[in-house]
């Protein structure tokens, strides 16, 4: 059983590193597609690049999420170790919330309700 706990700890550290990369990446190739088409004559604005650093940022935080899942998981489920963690999963799950609602101008739940059909 201690093999799984340490073969599942670093699973959640390479998850970690992941979405941290899945950031740093996203919002890098957000900025030099800005970047590159402010030189052009193509219409670039700020908002695309917002957009696009907005989503890698979404992105990572969901990753982020699993692997504190994964973290705690392994370890010893104490009243503590499951505060933080549901701690942090309310914190990152409210800034994915605030960065989509930032994003498409309205609540996810609310997108099906405004079409027609």
């Amino acid at each position: 059983m201690e093999h799984i706990e340490i073969f599942i700890d670093y699973i959640a550290k390479i998850t970690e590193g992941i979405g941290v990369l899945i950031i740093f990446l996203g919002s890098l190739f957000s900025i030099l597609k800005f970047l590159f088409l402010i030189k052009s004559d193509k219409a670039v604005s700020y908002i695309e690049l917002r957009q696009g650093v907005g989503k890698a940022i979404l992105l990572g935080l969901e990753v982020l999420i699993a692997a504190d899942i994964m973290a705690t998981v392994v370890t010893e489920p104490t009243l503590r170790s499951v505060s933080i963690l549901g701690l942090i999963v309310l914190i990152r799950t409210f800034l994915s919330l605030s960065l989509q609602v930032e994003l498409e101008g309205e609540f996810p739940w609310k997108k099906n309700s405004t079409k027609k059909l």
